[in-house]
């Protein structure tokens, strides 16, 4: 019988439950669409990635549902032994295709993506100048390496000028950054970031998780969004969000590829992707090439939702994507802000610290193509009674 139990955990949960930091995740049935259904109710969902509705498209599902049929459930070991299929190497190929690249590499998550390759790229001779917002993954896959490390306050250009002038030519430098912040909703600055990589002989690696499927031509990305094809080194993407699916990717150079193939511990110890989602991917990548219309609608949409809340006196603070975030403050004040929209019909989930500061709790508001313009309404008025009710709205 075991005399050890983790009781002593309740008092860290007891703390989270007392300064609203305390939540478990919400089970919902039926799949990811603008309403869904938790607990017998039907809720107006505005916390979901799914950019553009492509969870539920038909086409992406039958992929899935003939690549079960064609190779079974699972790959059956790493890529490195006799996982790799012939479904796995033609998604890469058109995924580099897709974002003009050499070649691609997949992982089976945007998580995985990170932590491979920065863990991959950075040692002891390479110094990693990181956007101090940018996404846990990229800072826990900057925390395995042994590289120097420097941040810069968001998006600050003169002082990620410093960090480089610092560094001169002591050590190889990457700059890193996401291309879309997932948390606020702004772009990255990525010309001036291109621009000072090239004058002081630095490398430039871009997460654009919640830029692909949503920035650039057919949703190509950040790079492509900027113009700046050829001048990126490292591009990360997700196949999940947008893409609707699931996975990571990392697009550049075919020896980079090459090289991440024997050094990328996820890759290297992860069993690859079940073939229905390789498949499923692939079919999603080439509904992009031909969804520029619905990426259109996406932004019709954010644009839409994010005016009328500033029209109301919301603070939306940086955002200019369909990531719309409204500034709420202390972690308690937010919890009970998303409950009570919770109680309106509208989910939103509450944002508070750690992944934000203690001080800059939101609710995080994910516009999608799939909204109608009813649906956002419905919404805004909603979180204007909630506003109104608990005084963030004066």
């Amino acid at each position: 019988m075991t005399t050890n139990t983790f009781g002593y955990l309740n008092t860290e949960l007891e703390r989270l439950r007392k300064e609203g930091m305390y939540r478990l995740p919400a089970v919902w049935s039926g799949a990811s669409c603008p309403w869904m259904e938790t607990e017998g109710r039907r809720l107006l969902q505005l916390s979901s990635n799914n950019y553009l509705g492509f969870t539920g498209h038909p086409d992406i599902r039958a992929a899935a549902i003939e690549a079960i049929r064609q190779y079974g459930a699972g790959s059956g070991s790493v890529r490195t032994i006799t996982g790799t299929l012939d479904i796995h190497d033609e998604l890469e190929r058109e995924l580099a295709d897709f974002k003009g690249t050499e070649a691609v590499l997949v992982f089976q998550s945007g998580f995985t993506t990170n932590q491979g390759a920065l863990s991959s790229l950075l040692g002891p001779d390479e110094l990693v100048i990181s956007d101090e917002l940018n996404h846990a993954s990229i800072i826990d896959g900057i925390r395995l390496t042994k590289a120097e490390r420097a941040i810069f306050a968001h998006k600050d250009m003169d002082q990620l000028e410093q960090r480089l002038k610092e560094n001169g030519s002591r050590k190889r430098a990457f700059i890193v950054t996401d291309g879309v912040f997932s948390m606020d909703g702004d772009i990255a600055p990525l010309p001036a970031i291109v621009e000072l990589a090239e004058k002081y002989g630095a490398y430039v690696y871009v997460d654009d998780a919640h830029a692909s499927g949503v920035l650039g031509k057919n949703g190509k990305g950040s790079t492509d969004h900027f113009n700046l094809h050829g001048r990126v080194h490292v591009q990360v993407g997700t196949l999940s969000k947008a893409v609707g699916v699931v996975g990571g990717y990392v697009a550049g150079a075919d020896v980079l590829k090459r090289y991440l193939i024997h050094k990328a511990r996820p890759f290297l110890f992860s069993t690859s992707q079940p073939p229905a989602v390789a498949a499923a991917c692939l079919a999603a990548i080439r509904l992009l090439r031909q969804s520029q219309p619905l990426i259109d609608s996406l932004w019709d949409n954010a644009d839409f939702f994010r005016s009328r809340l500033q029209e109301e006196g919301f603070d939306t603070g940086g955002s200019e994507t369909p990531i719309v975030p409204v500034l709420i403050g202390q972690p308690d004040k937010t919890a009970e802000f998303s409950r009570q929209l919770m109680q309106e019909g509208v989910y939103a989930q509450g944002i508070v610290y750690p992944t934000v500061a203690m001080d800059k709790g939101r609710v995080r508001c994910i516009v999608t193509a799939a909204h109608t313009k009813d649906d956002l309404a419905f919404a805004v008025d909603k979180i204007v009674a909630v506003g109104k009710r608990t005084g963030v709205l004066k």
